[in-house]
């Protein structure tokens, strides 16, 4: 972590203009037992292990007592009521392509690690797939999901709530995303809904959507 003394501040000003870097001030306002409140530049956020921040300061662990962030690749450990000021390097945003096939975008990526691929479908609530799809991801959405009701163009069909741990598109990824599985064959294929895509800026351009994470 980099602390900055007055002197630090004016070189700051006078690279600014070669250096991508972010002042940021960062207040440890609660602390729990794997969660982090955060105020940053006065928002305040709730963070989980590995959730991170739209500036990109990310919770690594926490108890009652401290917490461990990382910032600009530097890990640091502060104790309830610490008030951080400090620069970080910002990474350029990530974003994913997905290109329109016959009406739709079709695209692949990854949930939990496991290669998928999907639909856009921002008329769904959440990452949505059938249980044959669940199976294959290793997803034991019987015992881990809450059982729902969901409509659909079949009708109102049984359906489990589950909580996906990392979902990838492109350079995009987003932790403890929502997903739907529902019972039996529908749909063929997995829907990439507003669970995901609600977080990201989506910006059509021809046959292109462009996926951008939020800062």
């Amino acid at each position: 972590m980099r602390y900055l003394p007055p002197q630090g501040w004016l070189l700051l000003l006078l690279l600014a203009g070669s250096m991508l870097v972010h002042a940021v001030d960062i207040q440890i306002h609660g602390l729990f037992r794997d969660m982090a409140i955060l105020k940053v530049d006065g928002r305040q956020y709730t963070l989980r292990p590995g959730e991170s921040t739209p500036q990109g300061i990310t919770l690594i662990r926490a108890d009652s007592e401290q917490a461990v962030l990382e910032i600009d690749g530097q890990q640091e450990t502060y104790p309830l009521g610490s008030h951080i000021s400090t620069v970080y390097s910002r990474p350029e945003m990530p974003e994913a392509v997905i290109y329109r096939q016959n009406g739709m975008y079709y695209g692949s990526g990854s949930i939990n690690s496991q290669s998928i691929s999907f639909i856009v479908d921002t008329g769904a609530s959440a990452i949505s797939m059938n249980e044959a799809q669940a199976r294959r991801l290793g997803l034991d959405f019987r015992v881990i999901g809450d059982p729902i009701r969901v409509s659909t163009a079949n009708g109102v069909v049984r359906a489990y709530k589950v909580t996906l741990d990392r979902v990838k598109v492109g350079d995009i990824q987003l932790n403890n995303v929502t997903g739907i599985v529902h019972e039996g064959a529908s749909p063929q294929v997995i829907l990439l809904g507003m669970s995901f895509l609600g977080q990201l800026e989506m910006q059509r351009d021809g046959e292109r959507l462009v996926l951008k994470k939020k800062w």
